[in-house]
């Protein structure tokens, strides 16, 4: 799995977003300060803040105070829903879902083996919600993986 630059500036820029409305700070926060706060290049993450309102994870208040503020509370957005919501699909095979794949019958074996990794991926990011990342504290099972030496050891083919 690639997560994309616009999932990740996606989720950076609402852990930004998502910690005023976990500390009771209902002002908005303007493009520019999220750009300048997480690093992300402004032009690309208005296009990401459009794609979060149209998806319903954002609002949007024109005007001199204007800004971006969450749509829904944020124990209701999972990592998923917003990955989702810019970049498509959490798993696909050349642009198809894949349940939708079609295989022979000595490939159709590889189509379980995507649906299984969806599965572990949903397990992760579909149980991690916005407020879970602004508090820096990941659900129990995530943390718990998160912890695993292996997990963090990178993988090169034929070792």
């Amino acid at each position: 799995m690639r997560v994309s630059a616009k999932s990740d500036y996606a989720l950076r820029a609402l852990i930004e977003i998502t910690q005023r409305w976990v500390g009771n700070d209902p002002s908005v926060v303007s493009a520019e300060e999220l750009s300048r706060q997480q690093g992300i290049p402004h032009g690309f993450l208005q296009g990401i803040l459009a794609d979060l309102r149209r998806a319903g994870v954002l609002t949007s208040q024109r005007g001199q105070s204007g800004g971006w503020k969450l749509a829904v509370d944020p124990n209701e957005i999972s990592v998923a829903d917003v990955m989702r919501a810019v970049d498509g699909p959490i798993v696909s095979i050349s642009g198809v879902r894949p349940e939708s794949v079609d295989y022979n019958e000595r490939a159709v074996v590889l189509q379980r083996v995507w649906i299984a990794a969806r599965a572990s991926l949903r397990d992760v990011l579909e149980h991690t919600t916005l407020t879970d990342l602004a508090k820096g504290k990941l659900p129990a099972g995530v943390e718990r993986r998160s912890k695993d030496e292996d997990a963090w050891q990178a993988r090169v083919p034929g070792s």
